[in-house]
């Protein structure tokens, strides 16, 4: 790295500052736009500078997968639809780590790993990022709805600890018999990929949000990991600044729901006793009725979920409020950290549709008003706001922090049918007295509330 010309390593740590400030930016919604320019730059100058060191070669096919990769993520991005962000994040990230395993294959390929200490980064580099690549991947046909259930085998942890167990062991080989073999190499790599696969497909949709969250940390490492085996000081600061971020991140989202990484990771949430008995009947009501609920209300908070986001309701939730607001009814809306499939699914989806950062509050922020609300809305969302999590002993999510949407006067939860969430628990909010069930896609519900709304004045 050292005998690289100064233009070329100032190009790259201006790039990799560029990344840091932009990752600093994402840190509000306020300035994640601005954020995002930011990185955006920093990645321009450090492609620039790679392309400015002495002795570069296969330029042309480097310029190729640019303009293949810059296309496809161009076209994607104006197409893809903000409710379908989840999986876009996921195989992005998966992108990511298998570009990072797959820069360590070659370095293995030719043989240009020399030291012990790049050697064993580069293999650690090569096994995490070909776990988020194929990982991602089916991360991102689970919430594509290509693969519509999880799919667990016989001895699911057993076979996930003798899988990992034995790409370690290769691994470990791979550096004590440097160079490796190739027929090593491809054994190692291909147990890592199907790693990731069988560790993914028994994760449900109630721990997606924290396994995207741990694939995008183990992405950032892994580019850190292989910058460093390429001697790449802007590889090595966004790789690490992104790993890091990842992982602090899935800390939070797995405090969220009060289950360590090992327990989302190797026993998926299932609904594995049916709980305490639930007392009571679920009780409709109108659109009319939950018009007139809302519009002679004093202060409502809308808890969105993963249902609003499949109707593609937020526009609606949004003429909805402001309609409300118009009357003098206050309004905020409630967002629980793991609500929807990403980190932030709910935040992006409201923004999107126009609502003010100043009226989206986190669970600790809005948690102490409920009992002041006159009307809790509950869109889509199940699980979030289950308070078996703070009673019953025997649910799979007991001791989840949750909304505390059932501590308001009157609740109304827009649903499309009387199942159960995703951890596959029913909601004992649903059974309580000052419940109301308004049944049918977010869409079309909000859409009645809003003529019920007009025809009130």
């Amino acid at each position: 790295m050292m005998s690289l010309p100064l233009y070329v390593q100032g190009a790259w740590f201006l790039g990799a500052a560029l990344f840091i400030f932009g990752l600093k930016g994402m840190s509000s919604p306020a300035s994640a736009r601005k954020g995002i320019v930011i990185a955006g730059y920093g990645m321009l100058i450090a492609i620039a500078g790679t392309f400015l060191v002495p002795g570069l070669k296969n330029i042309v096919l480097m310029i190729l997968a640019l303009g293949l990769g810059g296309a496809a993520a161009w076209i994607s991005g104006q197409k893809v639809k903000m409710t379908d962000m989840p999986q876009m994040v996921a195989i992005y990230n998966g992108m990511g780590g298998g570009a990072a395993a797959a820069i360590a294959a070659i370095e293995f390929a030719r043989g240009d790993v020399h030291s012990t200490v790049t050697t064993v980064l580069a293999v650690i580099g090569a096994l995490i990022g070909a776990i988020s690549f194929t990982g991602s991947c089916v991360a991102w046909a689970k919430l594509q709805g290509v693969l519509k259930k999880a799919h667990r085998l016989p001895a699911q942890n057993a076979v996930n600890v003798i899988l990992a167990l034995t790409a370690v062991g290769l691994g470990i080989a791979m550096v004590v018999m440097a160079p490796a073999k190739p027929e090593l190499i491809y054994f190692f790599f291909a147990i890592s990929l199907i790693l990731g696969v069988i560790v993914t497909l028994p994760i449900g949709g109630a721990d997606m949000p924290v396994v995207i969250s741990l694939f995008n940390a183990f992405t950032g490492l892994a580019v850190g990991f292989e910058g460093y085996v390429l001697g790449n000081p802007a590889l090595i600061i966004a790789g690490i600044v992104v790993g890091a971020a990842g992982t602090l991140l899935t800390q939070l989202m797995a405090k969220a729901m009060n289950r360590p990484i090992s327990n989302i990771l190797f026993t998926p949430m299932v609904a594995a006793s049916s709980g305490e008995a639930i007392s009571g009947t679920m009780k409709e009501l109108s659109a009319l009725d939950a018009a007139a609920m809302m519009r002679y209300a004093s202060k409502v908070i809308i808890v969105p979920g993963y249902g609003m986001a499949v109707a593609h309701a937020q526009h609606k939730v949004w003429e909805m409020t402001e309609m409300l607001e118009e009357v003098g009814v206050e309004v905020k809306f409630a967002i629980h950290p793991v609500a929807g499939r990403m980190p932030g699914h709910m935040n992006v989806l409201l923004a999107e549709a126009g609502v003010p950062y100043d009226k989206i509050f986190d669970l600790e922020e809005i948690n102490g008003e409920f009992g002041q609300a006159d009307v809790a809305l509950i869109i889509g969302a199940n699980d979030v706001v289950n308070p078996s999590a703070r009673t019953d002993k025997s649910s799979p999510i007991y001791g989840m922090p949750i909304l505390n949407a059932d501590m308001a006067q009157n609740v109304i939860v827009i649903k499309r049918g009387k199942g159960t969430g995703y951890s596959g628990v029913e909601n004992a909010l649903f059974f309580t007295d000052n419940c109301r069930m308004l049944y049918g896609d977010a869409q079309p519900m909000a859409g009645e509330i809003i003529q019920n709304l007009k025809s009130m004045g």
